[in-house]
């Protein structure tokens, strides 16, 4: 009885078209929030249960906003477009090591011209997002190719994206400023004289971004573009046929997509890993992103914060649950579950219900509108 939008009364466009039509909806998001940017803070300041140590927020939190803002990223260009990608951790990779050479300062001879091209260290932020728009201009060159292919094939052209990048950051030691080990450092990070160091800065930070990503791409999704994309999605030829170019539609998806990925990416490697290689964004991490939108939820923002949570909460869970149970796993039997569970699950989405998670939670407020009423 406490979800119904009885006496709820629109009575203007903007009321109408809101994103949370419902006060309740509206009302569980600033709740939401409030415990995300205030609760979760005060608790581990405290250190309070659950957040008597860092644990929490290092194994779960972090990665958690992280890769829940890739999987929105992903999500653009693999739900709401249609375009399947294989290349996620590619593109992950260019917005890191973009940032990082943006950070420490390029340096690009031309010894056949006579002159160098010197770039002096940008700001933190400021390197970010250039990385991720460095990764928009990549991912937009690699969509070109989904103009005239599309489904397997674009996939294999994305995947090959993927090889490429992993090759070339793995052998090209000018992005790692000729570092002898292959790993780079990521530099501090100081935000406008404020350096961030603690596990909490680090979380608001990243949560902060994602928020915001998240706000930019849910408005998106619903403008004038976003149905451009959603109709390319659902048949391209009738999209034409009324209007819709393929060509902006296709490339602004990559390009939205990836930038979200890149800022994503530079946030792994400069927030939660600090130090990392190549392998880091590796075909498991692309892998991985598309399990999460195909499991969260195709065309559905919240389907990649469930689909993230998921993701990450089940190793977690087949860790603790047996220990607690005393039947302790091996960490090979542990891995062999996951890949169990996540095939499985995956299987039966895509037979049963391929809008995920994210659908279900969508039905069953739908009946929480009606209920008791079954009509």
């Amino acid at each position: 009885m406490l979800y119904r939008e009885a006496g709820q009364f629109k009575t203007t466009y903007a009321e109408d078209m809101a994103i949370f039509p419902i006060s309740q909806d509206r009302i569980a998001l600033a709740v939401l929030l409030g415990i995300a940017f205030i609760g979760v803070p005060l608790l581990a300041t405290f250190h309070i249960w659950p957040f008597g140590s860092d644990y929490l927020l290092w194994a779960i939190l972090l990665p958690f906003l992280i890769l829940a803002l890739a999987a929105i990223g992903t999500n653009i260009l693999v739900g709401y477009c249609g375009q399947i990608s294989l290349g996620s951790g590619a593109f992950m990779a260019i917005g890191a090591y973009s940032a990082y050479k943006l950070a420490t300062g390029v340096h690009i001879p031309l010894a056949w011209l006579g002159f160098a091209v010197s770039i002096p260290p940008l700001p933190v932020l400021a390197s970010i997002l250039l990385g991720g728009l460095i990764a928009a201009g990549v991912g937009i060159l690699f969509g070109i190719p989904s103009l005239r292919i599309k489904g397997l094939y674009l996939a294999v052209a994305t995947l090959a994206a993927q090889f490429f990048f992993d090759w070339a950051f793995l052998r090209i030691p000018w992005f790692t400023n000729y570092a002898p080990s292959g790993s780079v450092n990521a530099p501090a990070l100081d935000f406008f004289g404020l350096i961030v160091q603690s596990p909490i800065e680090r979380y608001l930070l990243c949560l902060l971004l994602l928020t915001l990503m998240a706000l930019l791409a849910k408005n998106l999704v619903r403008s004038n573009l976003g149905r451009q994309w959603m109709a390319i999605r659902d048949m391209d030829i009738a999209a034409e046929l009324i209007g819709i170019r393929p060509l902006y539609a296709k490339l602004t998806a990559f390009a939205v997509s990836s930038f979200i990925v890149g800022v994503a990416g530079a946030l792994w490697a400069f927030v939660y890993l600090g130090s990392w290689e190549p392998l880091a964004f590796s075909i498991d991490r692309s892998l991985q992103l598309l399990f999460m939108v195909i499991i969260g939820g195709l065309g559905s923002i919240m389907g990649s914060f469930v689909g993230a949570a998921f993701i990450l909460i089940v190793p977690i869970m087949l860790n603790l649950i047996p220990t607690e149970l005393g039947v302790p796993l091996s960490t090979e039997t542990i891995t062999h579950f996951e890949f169990i569970i996540f095939g499985s699950l995956i299987c039966y989405l895509l037979i049963k219900e391929p809008h995920g998670f994210a659908r279900l939670i969508s039905i069953g407020k739908e009946k929480l509108r009606l209920w008791p009423f079954p009509y």
